[in-house]
């Protein structure tokens, strides 16, 4: 690894705990406290957010279990999913549509539906050229925003259930809901929406421009509103791009100021909201641990991608992919990366990507080294939970914390313990659903992909290249990211089952963890004792990575030795 690599790294990690410490602790007053809105000059706000809750005609003030906000949560969606797909198949009929685009077909609407609905962002279609104005802002857009707080309330509702004792409450949907839009989700995107125009990405209503180029013929070139849904894109781990090469396109992302901010973006509230956990339930120390070991994890990452991406591999090297920039130091392996960018950038890019749910690009993993393909695609079957998308990062992050915390307690012969709160049969039940149901969904589904004729249909590449991109097209839905390994295609057998993998993908750990947060409110606290296993020091930080790597890497490690193991030996 290099000199700039490194520094680049040094220099992400410092601004992100620079900023998302501060988030973290106001994110934490926002959701604790109840009348956050009401007290001095916010007092407006206080009004503005009573005024939201008569005109929906629900309560914002009474407090639910874990199975009513689970309830209201589920509805909400699925109120928001039929909007979504309507306005995608009308969209033909709807304004704003100065370039006259047709309806989305039926089976891409669905499969964007869900995407969409789930924070997913996975995408079947060219954005400049499949979606109007309207359905990119009014539909695409708003969820972004609204998927992003639905995964941010929950969070808080699970958190709030760890913080409290002997209650049977975690919190109200809507106040949640509300506080993560508009105290949280709003004013972060508006300031970068106006920094990213500021660098030159586009923001305009006008239709496709033509150009003529130097041999005389006409290029349309694709615009928009781009800069306002890149903002929340970024933000809320979304990652569905505008245009349809994403964060590598200049005008989506122009400079290296541009991309900076993009990526800083894509971990600012997942790394915040571990801060925010240390702080609502009272164990800071606990907090910067778990933050600790989601940092070792994404440097292990980076650590393996980048060297994997500067060396290159045979192939490249024969085929006249790896260059040579300046005193005759290797450019490694270019490919389908931005020069402007570089190897360090699109590497560190490619991490945050894949340990968030937000699946945003600005480089093309089907063209990255075997070694360094297979980064994202661990990372992504390790849940996400590194540092994850908005709230499902870090409620995923907590099953791990008690499978580790229960074979701390078998280690040292006594009831494990998280936090003062014994952990129990139901928590050990909910932890292992919410850990292992995902992983094992990646690999029936991949499974049933590569052996059906519908599946097949898919697959551009075959070999153990296909199998990889079929691996890693499952693998990116079920666990909510949205980016893709390129070379799978779009058929109406590929867009149902992504369409099933993302719905259960989404909702089976977020209804798991809303029924662990709800068991742990109902807990006393257990006084600390000489044979607690403490959780607020290096031990716990490296029992943690283990089972972590354990848990989920044991069962991908199959999968890999048919795809990027393999393809890596014939290189």
């Amino acid at each position: 690894m290099s000199g700039q690599g490194i520094a680049q790294i040094l220099v992400y990690v410092v601004v992100l705990i620079a900023l998302g410490y501060p988030l973290g602790l106001y994110m934490a007053r926002v959701y604790s406290d109840d009348d956050f809105a009401r007290r001095g000059r916010l007092r407006w706000l206080g009004a503005m957010e009573r005024g939201f809750f008569r005109v929906l005609h629900v309560d914002g003030v009474r407090e639910q279990g874990w199975k009513g906000y689970a309830k209201v949560t589920l509805i909400f969606s699925a109120v928001f999913s039929l909007f979504l797909y309507g306005m995608l198949r009308l969209q033909g009929h709807l304004f704003l549509n100065p370039d006259h685009l047709p309806a989305v077909p039926s089976h891409i609407a669905l499969n964007t539906t869900a995407s969409f609905i789930t924070n997913t962002n996975w995408q079947y279609y060219g954005g400049e050229y499949t979606m109007s104005y309207l359905s990119q802002m009014a539909g695409l857009a708003v969820q972004n925003f609204v998927s992003a707080a639905v995964g941010m309330a929950v969070l808080a509702a699970v958190v709030r259930g760890i913080a409290r004792r002997s209650r049977n409450e975690i919190g109200n949907f809507w106040r949640d809901l509300y506080r993560s839009l508009v105290y949280i989700l709003l004013p972060l995107a508006i300031v970068l929406g106006v920094i990213l125009m500021s660098q030159g990405v586009v923001q305009t209503f006008h239709s496709h421009a033509t150009a003529a180029t130097l041999q005389g013929a006409h290029q349309t070139i694709a615009r928009g509103p781009a800069a306002s849904q890149i903002s929340i894109k970024q933000l809320g781990t979304n990652g569905g791009g505008y245009y349809n090469s994403n964060s590598a396109v200049p005008f989506e992302n122009p400079n290296g100021i541009s991309n900076f901010l993009e990526l800083l973006a894509i971990l600012l509230i997942p790394a915040g909201q571990v801060f925010m956990f240390g702080k609502t339930v009272g164990a800071r120390r606990h907090g910067w641990m778990v933050f600790s070991t989601m940092l070792v994890v994404f440097v292990i990452g980076v650590a393996v991608n980048l060297p994997a991406e500067q060396h290159g591999s045979q192939v490249l090297r024969s085929s006249g992919v790896n260059i040579t920039l300046g005193h005759g130091q290797s450019g490694g392996n270019m490919a389908d990366k931005e020069v402007r960018f570089g190897q360090a950038s699109s590497s560190i890019w490619t991490v945050a990507t894949s340990d968030a749910s937000n699946g945003s690009v600005n480089s093309g993993f089907d063209a990255q080294t075997p070694a360094g393909g297979a980064v994202p695609l661990v990372n992504l079957f390790l849940g996400e939970v590194i540092f994850g998308g908005v709230g499902s990062g870090l409620y995923g992050m907590f099953f791990y914390i008690i499978i580790a915390v229960f074979i701390a307690g078998l280690m040292v012969g006594r009831t494990p313990e998280w936090l003062g709160k014994k952990i129990e049969a139901r928590e050990i039940k909910l932890a292992a659903l919410g850990a292992l149901f995902v992983p094992t969904m990646v690999l029936t589904m991949t499974a049933a992909a590569i052996v059906t004729k519908s599946g097949t249909a898919s697959i551009f590449n075959h070999g153990v290249h296909g199998f990889t991109e079929t691996l890693y097209a499952y693998d990116s839905q079920s666990n909510n990211n949205g980016s893709a390994f390129a070379g799978y295609g779009a058929t109406s057998f590929s867009a149902s089952l992504g369409s099933v993998a993302m719905l259960l993908g989404r909702f089976v750990p977020l209804l798991a963890a809303l029924a662990l947060g709800g068991s742990l409110a109902q807990k006393k606290i257990v006084p600390a004792s000489a044979g607690t296993f403490r959780t607020d020091g290096a031990t716990f930080v490296a029992l943690l990575v283990a089972v972590i790597a354990l848990t989920a890497g044991l069962m991908i490690l199959p999968a890999l030795t048919l795809g990027p193991i393999v393809e890596g030996l014939m290189h």
